[in-house]
């Protein structure tokens, strides 16, 4: 893998205080990156890592990654909204698995991604988090292991935006609220979800974009990242997602229920500038 960034910090900054104080990385990933000389000047000479990088300064970091094991398969097409040197942002359709729970799964988005990357020489993907199956959207894919650790901890502190739009049954009272009820797997049924003290904190903020007189639309952004959250609450509101019959919706026509992760926003860890992609709305 190799790929280059500008050294922005103010102030003087060593390639040792990068990794560990800026960056985070854990203490097998910069042992990797010190044994392999990974840290040079476009020229291709080792840098010193104890001696204070200039602002503006270019490296080059260049080293080899354990890689990913998921099967390449070209069966899944990938779509991509967003791709750099560090990671890319795919569409997934409702339907396909984000991930294979089994080794001997081939066809999963991953399965795709990872076909599609190791056909431009990459040998490293890893989703930075995950869609229910049943909902379709945008899904975040770090192309190696130091942006998957900095994606990692962006998730863990809340720095990774991600807008969903839903359509509820019936009328949504109030154009906007907070629903705040735990989260627990139900004892009855083996996927399903359910409200209860018990359960995990679970936080979501909803707001109303639309209606008629049998739905409503709603965007909605995650607090927290239960399973099921979305759709555990609002059917706990008394409007599950149009189509959801797991969580008490009436069957329609249409194959899956009506979820989709139409945004993401973040500040690019390495390059500092704001991304944010959108799946067109209707």
């Amino acid at each position: 893998m190799k790929f280059s960034i500008k050294v922005k910090s103010p102030a003087a900054i060593t390639i040792e205080e990068l990794v560990k104080d800026n960056w985070q990385l854990g203490k097998k990933t910069i042992h990797s990156l010190r044994m392999q000389k990974a840290f040079q000047t476009p020229e291709g000479i080792a840098l010193d890592w104890s001696k204070p990088l200039e602002v503006g300064q270019l490296i080059q970091i260049t080293f080899e990654d354990e890689g990913s094991s998921y099967f390449p398969s070209p069966k899944i097409p990938v779509h991509p909204f967003y791709e750099d040197d560090h990671f890319l942002i795919v569409g997934k359709p409702a339907g396909l698995k984000t991930h294979p729970n089994e080794p001997t799964e081939t066809q999963t988005l991953m399965n795709g991604v990872f076909h599609y990357l190791d056909a431009k020489g990459h040998s490293y993907a890893e989703h930075v988090h995950r869609l229910d199956e049943g909902t379709s959207g945008l899904v975040l894919i770090a192309k190696h292991p130091i942006a998957k650790n900095l994606l990692d901890k962006m998730l863990e502190k809340k720095q990774i935006v991600r807008t969903y739009e839903a359509i509820v049954e019936g009328s949504v009272k109030k154009d906007q609220g907070t629903i705040k009820t735990a989260i627990a797997a139900d004892r009855h049924h083996p996927s399903r979800r359910r409200v209860s003290q018990t359960g995990q904190t679970a936080i979501t903020h909803y707001q109303v974009v639309g209606r008629n007189p049998q739905m409503t639309k709603v965007h909605v952004l995650l607090e927290t990242g239960r399973t099921h959250q979305i759709r555990v609450h609002m059917a706990h509101l008394g409007h599950p997602i149009v189509g959801d019959t797991l969580y008490g919706a009436k069957a329609i026509k249409a194959e899956h229920y009506a979820l989709q992760a139409f945004r993401i926003q973040f500040r690019h860890p390495i390059t500092g500038e704001l991304v944010n992609v959108e799946i067109p709305r209707s």
